[in-house]
């Protein structure tokens, strides 16, 4: 088993390899601008607030609600490279002065208490280690009242079956996935009272059948670069043919999550 250091290491340098970023295209999460937007009205954002995204990633979703929202926006990544990447597509978009990036752990958010509005983390809080601190960090950074909106993969009840709980399957976003109620429960434990909760499972299996088809093609039009970025492209599609299945057998979905800071809570970590 890795130690949760390594896991977060191996998240970090994989969501900042360019391979990613070919097979993922600009979205890395299911649902893509969408399923933000249809989060962004779950949160009720509107003019002036002031918004955490947790595990940006490429900072896409951050753009999106400051260009869309007129929000202002700090993005937290825990890869350096992720950052500058980040960084510099929000310059080339004329989003500088509303959108900013943090190098950063999600269970040490580096943004001060009680001054967000709105904290959003997508497809990123099932691969944190240490959850129920993370989720007292939403809670420390967020003002009274403030929400989280959080969108994610959820497993059954019963668990994955052994051959999807790998180091490869957590920075997949599944090894470490919980139950629904199990997020829901987490949250109320940091002092977040969870208000609205939706499925959209349908988002991660296109999201799958993207990822198989954008593979097929690499294969066949840059299998040099994919190698380059040490890519298993035929291991990854078996991996992504065992995902496809624990979804259709229900074993894997998706689902939206939205919870509220009690104005009197005080915030406690694990």
């Amino acid at each position: 088993m890795s130690t949760p250091a390594e896991i977060k290491a191996c998240c970090a340098a994989s969501y900042g390899n360019d391979a990613v970023a070919l097979v993922l295209g600009e979205s890395y999460h299911p649902g893509g601008p969408a399923l933000t937007r249809k989060l962004a009205e779950r949160l009720r954002l509107h003019s002036g607030q002031r918004v955490a995204d947790i595990a940006t990633g490429p900072g896409a979703t951050a753009r999106l609600l400051a260009a869309e929202y007129d929000v202002t926006v700090d993005g937290v990544d825990l890869g350096q490279s992720t950052v500058e990447r980040a960084t510099a597509a929000t310059g080339e978009a004329g989003l500088a002065a509303k959108v900013r990036f943090h190098l950063g752990d999600a269970e040490r958010i580096p943004l001060p208490d009680n001054a967000f509005d709105a904290v959003v983390c997508e497809c990123a809080f099932c691969t944190f280690p240490d959850k129920a601190t993370a989720a007292a960090e939403f809670a420390r950074i967020l003002r009274p009242g403030g929400r989280v909106g959080i969108t994610d993969v959820t497993i059954a009840e019963g668990g994955l079956p052994e051959e999807l709980g790998t180091l490869a399957a957590w920075v997949a976003c599944i090894a470490d996935a919980r139950p629904l109620a199990e997020y829901a429960a987490i949250l109320e434990r940091a002092g977040l009272r969870v208000v609205h909760t939706e499925t959209h499972d349908a988002a991660i299996a296109r999201m799958i059948d993207e990822i198989d088809a954008r593979l097929r093609v690499l294969r066949m039009t840059a299998s040099a670069r994919l190698a380059e970025a040490g890519v298993d492209v035929e291991a990854v599609l078996r991996y992504v043919a065992l995902a496809r299945e624990a979804v259709a057998d229900g074993l894997i979905g998706y689902a939206l999550l939205v919870a509220e800071r009690r104005a009197s809570e005080r915030v406690f970590a694990g």
